[in-house]
């Protein structure tokens, strides 16, 4: 036995017990004689007194201890508040080394200040730093309750493959290529989306699991590059209102059980995806921002002003001071940060008498006017109304939203102190692709269109619905989820639309497909995102906090080099040839294998068919099949060399001849020559790899 307590365990009625701890040591302090020792573990630090330095001799930081001693109580003047074991220490007469720390820190444990990238190849050593190692045990633990919350509710957890099929579901897959049918690829699930459906055509009532989901897409603060994991849940013979009504009482459950900020109260707000990119210029709202965008484009159809002219136009009335500084600052961040053409602004200066800063555009309004746009916008004495403006109506409203956010921030208008959660409804089931300017999925492309089959059929593409809904919280998306098409028939028609054929439907959701051919019944579902629930419980900036091991910002594994080269061996086997990579076919001299910068080369042809063929060749036998290697090639390029566009095809069948013989064969060496230098033998038989075999 190690320990008889952890290390946050000891308090005052230990005072006088024989206790043994085992962890970390964190800090050593020499007081002239006598040493203290933090000593750390996962609930916390023990401060150990040790009066013989014999005891401490070559021990270093972060080399583990076990060690045994009686209680005592802190002298007074040396109480520590600010942990929880801080009016007890532990007088140590005991101590045994466990693991010693052989090497130099790359950093101090704890540090905030060190090269992520170092932090990240050295994950074991920055996950000891306790805020980040409590981001792990919190995310365990949120884990742990939202199974509970869903068990509770009915569901069943059911695994579902990692290994499937390629599917266009938004992003690009990850291939896995299969060493039994050469050509062909296995997909990491981007989503269980097909498995859940099929799920519920299997007739499981309610199913749930902590999903990983794999998709090559580029790292940001909210999104960790490669894979991420979500409460994936779906059930039969529901509702819109009855998914989020799960997904709203969850949610909600795990933001009250372990965070204690304010949290919207029930019901969640449900906006349409128009009026959410209409008043805050976003299907993401961070609602703890009070600032509202006003469409402003037919009042100015009537104002004298070019630069709107014939052109969309978005308002947002910020309590801003009227100062130069600050009308400077948000045009450079509108033109450089935003790449927008310029951001216009008026400020008010009294509201009772309609009285304006001179700006250009006050100058052109009439009296009229200036009361009309306070009427519009509801501003106040002493506000401003900045504009934004474009060609194109989505591009504008875009506009608007990042400018309405810059400004929420800059002016400290966002609560931190508060969860704002809302559903985003009601989403477009196509758009135009504006490179293409083909008809493409907007969303999840297996959801239901509102109005069915019948809308499919008659309406114009970019104006049908989708019973899809996000769930988001202070500006991030937490969860995505959708009423899902049972209906053959209809997903026929929807796949038609965005440019797919029945054969193709067919092939690429051969099982769904099938599946809804067999009596398929209403179904609706929804995944919360963990990673990005634990983010915001854990306060933290980025989402790699709350991963045991994140990749970092450009997909790689920095601490298993992942991801890496792969032996010649290993292609082979997978069927794959790796698209411009450069392979000898002749093992030169050992002065050539080094290339420019010190690399060391690729392996030779010659080696790599030693290494598949389990030989090993001497020098001289190197050489001669070199030679033939040569030959072959030498002989290559004479064939190649002759012309024969003008030979005529020729045909000769060789006679059939019975070449039975009846003499014995004589054998020319013995068969433990042959043997001898076989690296695994089986009844006189040379053994081969499988692959060969």
């Amino acid at each position: 036995m190690y320990r008889t307590h952890l290390c946050n365990d000891i308090r005052q009625e230990h005072i006088g017990q024989r206790v043994e701890l085992a962890g970390w040591v964190s800090v050593i302090r020499d007081h002239g004689g006598v040493l203290f020792v933090d000593l750390r573990d996962e609930t916390g630090i023990t401060q150990l007194v040790v009066h013989d330095e014999n005891l401490l001799k070559g021990i270093s930081k972060e080399t583990v201890i076990g060690v045994s001693g009686i209680v005592t109580e802190r002298d007074e003047e040396t109480v520590n508040p600010k942990i929880e074991t801080g009016l007890v220490e532990l007088m140590v007469d005991k101590l045994t080394v466990l693991g010693t720390c052989t090497r130099d820190l790359p950093f101090e444990i704890g540090s905030s200040d060190t090269n992520e990238n170092i932090r990240l190849k050295y994950r074991f050593l920055d996950l000891r730093n306790p805020d980040l190692h409590n981001n792990i045990i919190l995310r365990s633990k949120v884990i742990g309750h939202m199974r509970k919350l869903m068990e509770e509710r009915g569901f069943l957890d059911i695994q579902t493959p990692i290994l499937t099929a390629s599917s266009p579901e938004g992003a690009r897959d990850f291939l896995v290529p299969s060493r039994k049918h050469p050509g062909k690829f296995y997909a990491l699930p981007q989503a269980p989306q097909q498995f859940k459906q099929l799920l519920m055509v299997s007739g499981f009532n309610k199913y749930y699991q902590i999903a990983p989901c794999f998709r090559d897409e580029d790292a940001r603060a909210d999104r960790s590059p490669g894979e991420f994991y979500q409460l994936d849940f779906e059930m039969a013979f529901s509702t819109q209102d009855e998914v989020l009504e799960v997904c709203e009482s969850v949610v909600a459950d795990v933001f009250k059980t372990f965070s204690d900020k304010k949290i919207t109260p029930s019901p969640f707000r449900r906006i349409p995806f128009a009026e959410s990119m209409a008043k805050y210029g976003s299907d993401k709202p961070d609602l703890r921002n009070p600032l509202v965008i006003c469409d402003l484009t037919d009042f100015f159809k009537d104002v004298n002003f070019k630069p709107f002219a014939n052109k969309p136009v978005r308002g947002i009335v910020a309590p801003c001071k009227n100062e130069r500084w600050f009308f400077d600052k948000s045009l450079e961040f509108a033109t450089k940060q935003a790449k927008m053409a310029g951001l216009a602004h008026i400020t008010l200066l009294d509201k009772d008498t309609y009285e304006w800063k001179d700006d250009p555009i006050t100058k052109v309004l009439t009296e009229e006017q200036k009361r009309e746009i306070v009427e519009l916008t509801g501003i106040k004495t002493g506000e401003t109304i900045f504009f934004i403006s474009d060609i194109l109506p989505e591009v504008a409203s875009k506009n608007a939203g990042i400018i309405r956010t810059w400004l929420g921030k800059e002016l400290d208008l966002i609560d931190e102190n508060s969860f704002e959660f809302c559903f985003i409804i009601d989403f477009p089931m196509f758009e135009r692709d504006e490179q293409t300017d083909k008809i493409i999925f907007t969303h999840n492309p297996f959801s239901m269109p509102q109005g069915g089959l019948d809308a499919l059929l008659n309406m114009d593409p970019c104006e049908i619905l989708a019973y899809q809904y996000d769930l988001v919280c202070n500006g991030i998306e937490l969860a995505s989820g959708a009423v899902r098409n049972h209906s053959p028939e209809i997903m026929r028609k929807a796949f038609e639309i965005a440019g797919y054929s029945e054969d193709e439907v067919e092939k690429r959701f051969s099982a769904l497909y099938n599946a809804f051919h067999f009596g398929a019944p209403p179904h609706a579902g929804m995944a919360p995102g963990v990673d990005r629930i634990v983010m915001l419980l854990a306060d933290t900036e980025t989402i790699r906090d709350v991963i045991a091991f994140p990749l970092d910002g450009t997909a790689q594994d920095q601490m298993l080099g992942a991801p890496s080269e792969v032996t010649e061996l290993q292609l082979y086997e997978a069927n794959i040839a790796v698209r411009g990579q450069n392979i000898e076919y002749f093992a030169g001299s050992a002065d050539n294998k080094s290339m420019a910068g010190g690399q060391v080369a690729k392996k030779s042809k010659l080696e790599n068919l030693e290494e598949l063929n389990q030989l090993k060749l001497e020098a001289e036998e190197k050489a001669k099949v070199n030679d033939i290697f040569t030959m072959m090639e030498n002989r290559e390029k004479t064939l190649s060399d002759i012309d024969t566009s003008e030979t005529k095809p020729q045909i000769y069948v060789n006679e059939m001849v019975n070449i039975l013989r009846e003499d014995e064969r004589i054998q020319t060496f013995s068969r433990e020559d042959l043997l001898k230098n076989a690296p695994a033998c089986d009844e006189n038989s040379w053994l081969v790899p499988i692959l060969v075999r």
